[in-house]
């Protein structure tokens, strides 16, 4: 009875720390660029705005910093790091392999197929600013209906098949986007291109932000409800059947949620690599393998880590700007090298 006070103790310290944490954070990113702005200005703009009564001494240059570039791209950091943490808990228990992350599936491919298509050639040109949003939503949902229907055998999905059917979708795509970049016409298409695939979240607008928030709530909500049903998935099949849970329709209702979260996530940031990867196992490392606490601290950590490596994109080689990829690239590979030494027990996931 102690122990399990303590931890509910410990739990609740934690995710306290994490939100001032993340409120730090999103008042430094925020500050931080080539106009520095103080912590208090940030916080009296930001309300000014929500509260048109207030009034102070700013200048409208202050407002169009922080208020229309630093604090959308800032808060979109924090849902797409979210998002991907999240879906990465989930493929892990998915698959029950504990090196897995949302690109397993293959979407983030097909979203970089979407994209090059409109950035290359036009396509979807009338939606105007959407566009390459829409493409990349809709090349992930094709890889998905692919893998989908590939990993299929007899009306059930293993997870084997699954990973496989991931891995080969995701070098099909990987090679048209590699066919289609070599049949640009300018170089400046494909230096587009590449920044996209390597990510990116500049020139973000407050409307970017509706469709991942929105996405990451309903997502987030349906995890936590079905959190003992992904515990027992993750220690095993007959584990899950004995508890009642119907593994083969739920790992596909978990398929297609990983799916529309990481197409929405990729669609509006470009490819982000490892955040799924490293969070997960970060998290799991000081509250354990249950989602209850696993899937929340997740949220927190994944998007407090992708605020930071924006900031380092945009600031390490100022005024030109990284795109985010090479940052989380630069962290997660020596992360996966060490991650690979340890024991599927100390994972927290299947063999």
């Amino acid at each position: 009875m102690k122990l399990r006070r303590f931890q509910k103790t410990r739990y609740q310290l934690l995710i306290i720390s994490l939100i001032i944490i993340l409120i730090s954070s999103i008042t430094l990113a925020v500050m931080i660029g080539p106009v520095s702005i103080p912590p208090l200005r940030v916080w009296q703009i930001a309300l000014a705005q929500l509260f048109p009564n207030l009034t102070g001494d700013w200048t409208p240059a202050q407002v169009q910093i922080v208020w229309l570039i630093r604090f959308p791209r800032v808060l979109l950091a924090f849902f797409v790091g979210a998002g991907l943490s999240v879906v990465g808990v989930t493929m892990q228990a998915l698959v029950r392999n504990s090196l897995a992350d949302p690109y397993i599936l293959g979407v983030s491919s097909g979203a970089s197929v979407g994209a090059v298509l409109v950035i290359l050639f036009g396509v979807f040109a009338s939606l105007g600013i959407y566009a390459v949003s829409v493409g990349a939503f809709l090349g992930a949902m094709l890889s998905f209906v692919v893998v989908f229907l590939l990993a299929q055998r007899q009306g059930r999905i293993s997870s084997t098949r699954l990973i496989l059917a991931g891995v080969a979708v995701s070098y099909l795509f990987s090679a048209v986007t590699s066919f289609l970049t070599l049949k640009a016409g300018s170089g400046d298409a494909a230096r587009r291109v590449l920044f996209w695939l390597l990510g990116g979240l500049s020139g973000t607008k407050w409307t970017d932000l509706i469709l991942p928030m929105v996405s990451l709530g309903i997502g987030m909500v349906y995890l936590l409800l079905q959190r003992r049903s992904l515990n027992a998935l993750l220690i095993g099949e007959e584990t899950a059947m004995t508890l009642g849970t119907d593994s083969d329709r739920f790992r596909k209702q978990l398929f297609l949620v990983t799916s529309l979260l990481t197409g929405v996530m990729v669609a509006v940031s470009g490819a982000i690599g490892f955040v799924g990867l490293m969070m997960p196992h970060s998290v799991r490392l000081f509250v354990g393998s249950d989602h209850r606490r696993v899937l929340p601290v997740s949220l927190l950590l994944g998007g407090i880590f992708l605020i930071w490596a924006d900031v380092l994109a945009r600031t390490i080689i100022a005024p030109e700007e990284l795109p985010i990829g090479i940052i989380t690239a630069l962290f997660g590979t020596p992360f996966f090298i060490w991650l690979m030494q340890l024991s599927p027990k100390t994972l927290g996931g299947g063999r």
